[in-house]
């Protein structure tokens, strides 16, 4: 009886890439529903922003198509995003 054949085993190379140092940020964009003064609103009661930048942000969804409203650590974007679809904002999360 042969003695069966082994080769050896090949490790593929996993070297992790590096974080960038990048944040994470959640990304408002504009839609044809929400009324900016209620846009204001779920930005002052979901990030307590005084009505001054909520509303700038809001001016920013508005003209520009989108604004960054919050930025840090993947998972709180996340959170932050699902209280955003929560008041029927469109909202995204990304590296910025």
């Amino acid at each position: 009886m042969a003695a069966p054949q082994t080769a050896p085993v090949q490790t593929p190379d996993t070297r992790e890439v590096p974080d960038s140092g990048r944040p994470w940020v959640t990304v408002v964009w504009d839609d044809p529903v929400n009324l900016m003064t209620y846009v204001t609103w779920v930005f002052q009661r979901v990030f307590g922003y005084s009505r001054e930048k909520a509303e700038q942000l809001m001016l920013d969804v508005h003209h520009k198509g989108r604004a960054v409203v919050s930025s840090g650590a993947r998972e709180r974007m996340e959170h932050d995003a699902a209280q955003l679809h929560g008041y029927g904002l469109w909202a995204t999360v990304d590296r910025s």
